[in-house]
């Protein structure tokens, strides 16, 4: 019964396979709807087709490639001769003025970098990435390369100084270049009227403000953070070693001093000891006052980190970046207005001389662009390669020469819709197999299942050949079986209506290979005729493909019927009953009952089987006993007689 419910659960997974497949695909229209398009120039544009495309030939022409914004830099140049590593300080390095700014901007967004006397070229690199584009510096080229993350206009960047010393700073880097998009950026500064003036400087002090405002709360937080280990040591301190005012100093740095008294004597001793040790109380003493020590220790050191923590955030207020309440100091908003007008000022300074400017030597920026194509006379534009029009997914890889045209021929995929077909018959037909092989199986009636000890007698290949034979035979003649195949090709063989005419399988060259052609267990499989993957039909006309190209309404109008007839019966047969779950073809809670209660009725028989045997033996047992004492008087006996 467990071999028989191995076999059902095996050809139930396949029968769900072809339920839930091919068979559920064949049942709407939509899945028929299968297009493609030919292009006449593959080495320059692909085409993804919807099924939602359009029948048509159209013409192509690429004007663009969309590309990123690439900036390579040009050799950088140590003030020592040396060459620059990740971890070259550039103020050191470079001789950069400390205090030199530059501001980069990437889609809409801007941010100021500043170089300091610890900033390094690898954490310049980081925060151009963390300012929206790629960074790299390569040690081995002395070169800085920066590039969009994306391809596109919107994605391009631009390198502008902020102050007077940034366009100094930004050609030292090797990145100081002039292209019209960092002209457009200096004219934006050096033209800004009064009311972009303030509104800039606003968003200054908004950006300044958020800066200052995270430092402050980072310094409270680790106050807090400081305060909860003071008091954790305190209670572990007090544990240990007693009361300490901790709120008194002196009395703090008295008990400090005690300590290091008696150590300093107990260190005397140690040295003027003979054995240059301790006694052990010496010991545990001396180790007793150096844990206290660390604790008194711990708690200063503390102390003094919230100290200092504190007159940093008194000084965001007292130096005029905060306000007690939180709010811009008048120092902040006046760092804002300073920044605001030196890039003013410098943008003005490099705007009235750009005409005679040069970027740096050897640096080389590529302006990023959107792919431009023209379909049909129309002009689109996007941001990648892959531009979507009228449902073509149109992937560009190549500009078109002047006065080329590439040709997109959109139709319906016939190929599509046969190899639809011929799954599905594919499928089928090995199913149709496989139930046909199970249910005319040879008998097994003189095989049963092997005992132990018949196991035992044979080797592990015949004790597998002789199960295997038991296995084939489980569905032999099986009524479920034969219902469930029955009703399928019960549906295969119908007919249906299809332009006011009955229809059939064999109308499209699919049919069966007939009684006396086809092989064992192989007669109800159909095949298509001219399939190049079936020997039996290949050269036969295919006219399954034939009546795809002439009229594929009513190819798709018969499978749609086909296949929800037979979805239709397979479904009902598949639902659930009071012995069967959903999905199921055969009485598989039914099976799973009568398993359990061949288990009890199994383990109840080896229970009966143990107490029999233990009667059993208990009985031997005491007749062995009897025995063995009247052969012990039998002796006895003998002896006594004189026997011997």
């Amino acid at each position: 019964l467990g071999w028989k419910q191995d076999a059902w659960k095996e050809l139930n997974s396949k029968i769900y396979k072809l339920f839930n497949g091919s068979l559920n695909n064949l049942q709407y229209q939509s899945s028929f709807t299968k297009k493609t398009t030919a292009v006449s120039n593959s080495d320059l544009v692909s085409v993804i087709t919807d099924d939602s495309a359009m029948d048509s030939v159209q013409g192509l022409k690429i004007n663009k490639l969309a590309k990123a914004g690439y900036l390579t830099g040009g050799v950088v140049s140590g003030t020592d001769g040396k060459k620059l590593s990740s971890g070259s300080k550039l103020v050191e390095s470079l001789g950069i003025t400390a205090g030199s700014k530059f501001e980069i901007s990437v889609d809409g967004k801007k941010t100021e970098i500043t170089i300091n006397e610890s900033t390094t070229m690898n954490s310049l690199v980081t925060q151009l990435k963390e300012a929206g584009v790629n960074a790299n510096f390569d040690a081995g080229q002395q070169r800085l390369y920066i590039g969009s993350t994306q391809t596109g206009e919107q994605y391009d960047f631009t390198l502008t100084a902020a102050n007077a010393t940034g366009t100094d700073a930004l050609d030292k880097l090797g990145i100081l270049v002039y292209d019209d998009s960092v002209k457009a950026e200096y004219e934006a500064y050096a033209n800004m009227s009064a009311t972009d003036r303030q509104s800039a400087i606003d968003a200054k002090v908004a950006e300044l403000l958020k800066t200052y405002t995270a430092k402050k709360e980072k310094l409270e937080a680790s106050n807090k953070s400081l305060e909860e280990k003071q008091t954790k040591l305190k209670e572990e301190y007090e544990k240990a070693y007693g009361t300490l005012d901790w709120s008194d100093a002196d009395a703090v740095t008295a008990r400090k001093d005690t300590i290091n008294a008696r150590i300093a004597e107990l260190d005397a001793a140690k040295e003027a000891a003979a054995d240059g040790k301790l006694t052990e109380d010496e010991q545990k003493e001396y180790d007793k006052l150096k844990a206290e020590l660390t604790y008194i220790e711990g708690f200063e050191k503390n102390a003094a980190s919230i100290k200092t923590n504190t007159d940093e955030i008194d000084a965001l207020v007292t130096d005029g970046y905060l306000t007690a309440d939180g709010q811009a100091g008048a120092q902040l908003i006046q760092d804002a207005t300073d920044a605001v007008d030196a890039k003013i000022s410098t943008a003005a300074d490099i705007v009235s001389n750009y005409a005679s400017l040069s970027g740096s030597t050897g640096a080389k920026k590529q302006t990023a662009s959107d792919a431009e194509i023209v379909l049909n006379d129309a002009v689109y534009t996007s941001a990648t390669n892959s531009i979507k029009v009228n449902g073509l997914t149109i992937t560009c890889n190549g500009e078109t020469a002047p006065g080329e045209e590439i040709t997109l021929t959109t139709k319906n995929d016939t190929s599509g819709i046969y190899d639809m077909v011929k799954d599905f018959i594919k499928e089928y037909s090995e199913l149709i197999n496989e139930m046909d092989k199970l249910y005319n199986a040879d008998s097994a009636k003189d095989y049963e299942p092997l005992t132990d000890d018949e196991k035992a007698a044979m080797s592990e290949k015949e004790i597998e050949q002789w199960e295997q034979k038991i296995k084939d035979s489980l569905l032999r003649r099986d009524s479920t079986l034969n219902t469930v195949s029955s009703a399928m090709r019960e549906i295969m063989a119908s007919g249906f209506e299809v332009n006011g005419k009955k229809m059939y399988l064999y109308d499209f060259g699919i049919e069966t290979l007939g009684y006396f052609n086809a092989a064992d267990n192989e007669k109800h499989a159909y095949h298509i005729h001219g399939d190049e993957d079936d020997e039996a039909v290949k050269n036969e006309t295919n006219d399954l493909m034939a009546m795809i190209n002439s009229d594929p309404n009513a190819v798709v109008d018969f499978f749609t019927q086909l296949s929800k007839s037979l979805y239709g019966k397979l479904n009902k047969l598949m639902g659930t009953t009071e012995y069967s779950s959903v999905y199921t073809v055969y009485d598989d809670k039914k099976m799973k009952t009568d398993y359990d209660d061949y288990t009890t009725k199994i383990a109840k028989a080896e229970e009966k089987l143990t107490d029999y045997e233990d009667k059993w033996y208990s009985k031997f047992s005491a007749m062995e006993t009897a025995l063995a004492k009247m052969q012990s008087n039998a002796s006895a006996i003998t002896g006594l007689l004189g026997g011997s």
